[in-house]
């Protein structure tokens, strides 16, 4: 690999771990915006709703950028090629089917439970990358994904918990689920960039706008929760939406970037590390409790997400 190489991976490789810390502090943000009026008294449909909210102002934010560089055209015009279809698949995965599970995951496992066992997705993706997308895997990658997995058990694995609030239960399923639809996006998200004619952050403008849309057409008029939607809008805590979906499209534009530069695996791996941030915002800000059995389950994923990131000679053949 030469110097250039060495310095796109490097380039991709820092893309991958700052996307991690936006998403890490934008699902604290989450957390504290289910938790909050009106959303608290609306326990089924608020990880939703909430959802839905979160990706219409990041669609916002991202559309306004592109209008404002003068690209948008450029947007729409990629919607009617193979790679735009590509990347609207992968948004309908990311979006509304992962973001919705993982919100009801933090609804019902809490914050640094959901967090964490979502965090598998890159062994998933990784598998699909292999399969799918040819991207070399050598032992040690593998390795990594098994650690992965390990990790997201040792997490999980909790009998008093499961015996005493068969919600909690529930909420590791809702997060696995989300593992699993983030795992196929990214993989999609990758054949999606291969056209020459998608730029990452076109890939992003679609991707926030068709979850926005299937959000608004489909999942929110069948769950009849636009009273909420109207109900948060006119309250405060619309303000923090404003800010968790500026901070959404932040990781999901370094996201893609970095997937575009070292592959699917590696970058699903990188912006994984968010469940790190994520623990240290909550213990910082909010005081959540954790035990020595989440530290080491936490511990053993992000060790499984170095391994799987291989190193800079082998981020991308």
């Amino acid at each position: 690999m030469n110097v250039k190489n060495i310095k796109e991976a490097r380039k991709g490789i820092g893309l991958g771990a700052t996307s991690a810390i936006a998403w890490g502090i934008d699902t604290v943000i989450i957390g504290l915006i289910i938790a909050s009026t009106p959303f608290k008294e609306a326990v089924v449909l608020a990880p939703i709703v909430a959802a839905f909210m979160h990706d219409f102002f990041s669609a916002l934010w991202i559309t306004l950028l592109m209008i404002v560089k003068g690209e948008f055209i450029n947007v729409l015009q990629l919607l009617k090629t193979k790679s735009g279809a590509i990347l609207v698949l992968g948004a309908v995965c990311g979006g509304p089917l992962a973001m919705t599970f993982y919100f009801l995951g933090i609804q019902y496992a809490g914050v640094t439970y959901a967090a964490s066992i979502a965090s598998i997705f890159p062994g998933i993706g990784a598998v699909l990358a292999f399969t799918f997308l040819k991207e070399k895997m050598n032992r040690r990658t593998w390795f990594g994904v098994v650690l992965s997995i390990t990790g997201v058990i040792v997490l999980a694995y909790m009998p008093s918990k499961f015996s005493v609030d068969s919600h909690f239960f529930i909420g590791i399923l809702f997060s696995l689920g989300a593992a699993i639809f983030w795992g196929l996006e990214g993989v999609i998200g990758a054949w999606g960039m291969k056209g020459k004619e998608v730029v990452p952050l076109y890939a992003i403008n679609i991707r926030q706008m068709v979850s926005a849309l299937c959000y608004a057409i489909l999942i929110i008029p069948f769950i009849q929760g636009y009273s909420l939607v109207f109900q948060a809008a006119s309250s405060e805590i619309v303000w923090i939406i404003v800010i968790a979906g500026l901070l959404g499209t932040a990781n999901y534009s370094l996201y893609y970037m970095s997937i575009n530069v070292i592959g699917a695996a590696r970058g699903q791996s990188l912006n994984n590390t968010y469940v790190f941030w994520a623990i240290v915002v909550s213990i910082l800000f909010i005081g959540t409790p954790v035990s020595l059995q989440f530290i080491i389950g936490a511990l053993i994923v992000l060790l499984g997400s170095i391994l799987v990131s291989g190193n800079l000679k082998e981020s991308k053949n």
